[in-house]
């Protein structure tokens, strides 16, 4: 792993998404000099793959309460996004 790959997979959801927010507003200004745009574009991509996968993660561990017939929580299950 490169130091900068180590680097953006060390920062956390916010300060990624942070970054990467601050990325595109440069590149959507348009007044980067070519090169500097695609290496920063090439650092927004890392990020936006840091923040899936660490959301991914999120959702992975997300679950719903059951609740038995009398309203109380019973316990809990993996939360099923897809169904």
């Amino acid at each position: 792993m490169s130091d900068a790959a180590a680097a953006i997979a060390a920062l956390s959801f916010e300060k990624a998404l942070a970054e990467l927010e601050t990325i595109v507003g440069h590149l959507e200004r348009g007044d980067v000099p070519l090169e500097e745009s695609i290496k920063i574009y090439e650092r927004g991509e890392a990020l936006k793959k840091h923040c899936e996968a660490l959301l991914r993660q999120a959702e992975a561990k997300v679950e719903k309460i059951r609740t038995g017939a009398n309203g109380q929580a019973t316990g809990t299950e993996p939360l099923d996004v897809e169904g």
